[in-house]
């Protein structure tokens, strides 16, 4: 876990300790290039939404996915729009909140939003996309 991933989980301690913070470009570029290792998932999180956050405790309870098998990110919508708006345009995918996106081989392979956003959902979509 790098510095920053440190510092968030210190002030957001509901965030899993297996997720990754993403909050800079540079990383979305790293983030693509290991699509093409493993799948890696993001979670796109509004504070301010009541169906985010909803989903958000459906992830947490839900976690039991082993450590390794995929890359897990939360972006923070409130803070990083423009990162969600390249998401958006790099991808084609069009922007929701909360959003989860399955990326393989530095493409969209799934999307879903709203109320389907929960740890089971993505254990099938994961399945899915293998």
């Amino acid at each position: 876990m790098s510095l920053l991933d440190n510092l968030f989980h210190a002030h957001h301690p509901h965030i899993h300790p297996d997720w990754k913070v993403l909050d800079t470009l540079d990383q979305w570029e790293g983030l693509m290039a290991d699509s093409h290792q493993r799948p890696v998932v993001l979670f796109k999180h509004s504070v301010r939404c009541g169906i985010s956050s909803m989903a958000l405790h459906q992830l947490m309870e839900g976690w039991n996915f082993p450590v390794g098998a995929f890359d897990f990110y939360y972006l923070d919508l409130i803070h990083h729009r423009d990162i969600s708006n390249h998401i958006a345009q790099a991808l084609g995918v069009v922007h929701q909140s909360p959003q989860m996106i399955i990326v393989k081989n530095g493409k969209a392979v799934y999307d879903t939003s709203h109320h389907k956003v929960h740890a089971r959902q993505l254990g099938e979509a994961l399945k899915s996309v293998a």
